[in-house]
């Protein structure tokens, strides 16, 4: 590698890193623990997509890494479930819905608090901090839920959750860290009021960090499931988690049920369809956020590095 001396114009090489011999055994360390944990990690994945695609007899004897009697058995029957395309519709308006309304109040809460001169800043941020470690709990929360006249509404899947602590401390801290002082002086001279200089100037640069924590409420909102069994009871509203769950105790119990109804034979193959189903379920409910990670994920570092908690 070489680079161009700005005095002289001409190429200059670069000093290579000289490392020792305890860096290179630091390094071939490092690199075996992260071998490991990849394939500690991806083992399970590619377990399951390979169950999801092999035929009923071969998962319920032990499906190994490569697809055996390949079939397409499991994912026609998840695609021909009514309730399973209903539960996604239903996640997809809850996701996008929720993660919109807790990235305008993250980011309303955000703001101010990473002013230096805004009025009693750390009283404010001393309430949010005590409520990652004080809540009222379940009850209080239902009860709240149910005053207000929310229960079995989309408001109860997405206003209890519309504000992380965390999420909040992390962009106040990239506002605080990427947005200078000086640009704040700057724009207020020139006329610029706080909303605009929000909306104008602030949140443009700050593309990485919402991005990165908008990633993180849509995987919440997505895989949530408690909170739909609590304040959902109409059943045509669940969030595709719940669906799922019911599919699966459906198949479970399906064979205990018809035990009398039905022979061996058949017991057989629905609990064949049922193993099938179970990994396909798996799959199809994890698409959106493999498919939404990619575009994300260059802002990973950046975002969570900048915005991290600083002493």
């Amino acid at each position: 590698m070489s680079t161009i001396d700005m005095k002289t114009g001409k190429k200059k090489k670069r000093t290579a890193i000289k490392y020792m011999k305890s860096d290179y055994a630091f390094l071939a360390f490092d690199t075996l623990i992260l071998t490991l944990i990849f394939i500690i990690i991806l083992y399970p994945l590619l377990y399951v997509i390979s169950c999801s695609f092999s035929g009923g007899k071969m998962v319920g004897g032990g499906a190994s890494l490569i697809p055996l009697q390949a079939t397409l058995e499991g994912y026609t029957a998840v695609i021909e479930d009514a309730s399973v395309w209903r539960g996604y519709g239903n996640s997809l308006i809850y996701t996008i819905s929720g993660t919109a309304l807790a990235l305008l109040t993250t980011i309303l809460c955000a703001y101010p608090l990473s002013r230096r001169t805004f009025k009693n800043g750390k009283y404010m941020m001393f309430l949010c901090v005590f409520t990652m470690y004080f809540s009222g709990g379940l009850i209080p929360t239902y009860l709240t839920i149910r005053g207000y006249g929310i229960l079995d509404t989309i408001w109860a899947l997405i206003l209890p959750v519309s504000l992380s602590v965390y999420n909040m401390i992390v962009m106040r801290t990239y506002f605080r860290t990427s947005i200078p002082d000086e640009m704040h002086e700057a724009a207020s001279i020139d006329g610029c009021g706080e909303w605009r200089f929000l909306t104008q100037i602030v949140l443009p640069l700050s593309g990485p960090i919402i991005a990165v924590i908008g990633l993180y409420y849509a995987v919440d909102l997505w895989n949530g499931y408690f909170n739909a069994m609590v304040y959902l009871q109409d059943k045509a509203k669940l969030p595709l988690a719940n669906v799922l769950r019911e599919l699966l105790i459906q198949n479970q119990s399906l064979g205990m049920e018809s035990n009398v109804q039905m022979d061996s034979t058949t017991l057989a193959l629905l609990e064949m369809r049922s193993q099938v189903m179970r990994y396909s379920l798996i799959i199809v409910s994890s698409l959106p956020v493999m498919m939404l990670y990619p575009f994300v994920q260059k802002y990973f570092v950046k975002g969570v590095m900048i915005g991290a908690v600083k002493g």
